[in-house]
C-alpha cells in the first residue's frame, strides 16, 4: 500500500504521538503502588479517632494594653487563618458557647452592639473583622527611635 505524500506528515506525528503517550502508561504499571492516607488516618472502621486537639499554643504571654480602650493584642499566629463575610476561624475558639472548651477569651460584649447601640444575638458585621483592630503580637523593634510612654492610668 503506498500512501499518498499528503498524509504523510500527519501519519509521522500520528505515530510520533502514539509512542510518546505509550511510554508513560507502561512506566506507571511498573510503579510502586502510591499509599493513600483517608481522613480516619490509619484508624480502623471500628475505632473511634482520637479526639483532635484543636486547642491553639500561646507564641506570647498576654501583652498589656499601653491606653484605655486599646484592643488587646492576639498572643499566637493567625498565619493561614481565614476570615471572609461568610467564615471567621477566631469564632471557632473565641465565640461564647465554644470558649470552654478551648479555653480561649471571650469576645467582649461590645462587640455585640451596632454602631447605634442596638444589641444584636450575634457580633456586629462592624466588629467581624477581627483583624481591624487586634493584631499578632510580635517582637519586632521599633524602626524609627521614638519616646512614647504607656498612659499613665495605664502604669
Amino acid at each position: 500500500m503506498k500512501i499518498p505524500p499528503l498524509l504523510r506528515p500527519a501519519l509521522s506525528l500520528l505515530l510520533a504521538f502514539s509512542v510518546l503517550a505509550a511510554g508513560p502508561a507502561a512506566a506507571a504499571d511498573k510503579a510502586a503502588p502510591v499509599k493513600l492516607e483517608g481522613l480516619r488516618q490509619g484508624t480502623p472502621l471500628n475505632q473511634d479517632n482520637p479526639p483532635a486537639n484543636n486547642r491553639q499554643e500561646r507564641d506570647h504571654p498576654v501583652g498589656e494594653r499601653d491606653f484605655v480602650q486599646m484592643p488587646p493584642l492576639i498572643p499566637h499566629t493567625i498565619s493561614g487563618y481565614q476570615i471572609t463575610k461568610n467564615f471567621n476561624k477566631c469564632m471557632d475558639c473565641h465565640a461564647w458557647q465554644k470558649t470552654k472548651e478551648s479555653g480561649a477569651t471571650k469576645i467582649s460584649v461590645t462587640h455585640f452592639r451596632t454602631r447605634d447601640g442596638i444589641e444584636l444575638d450575634s457580633v456586629s458585621p462592624r466588629r467581624y473583622f477581627c483583624t481591624q483592630c487586634h493584631v499578632p503580637q510580635s517582637d519586632a523593634k521599633p524602626l524609627v527611635a521614638n519616646t512614647y510612654e504607656r498612659a499613665k492610668g495605664m502604669k
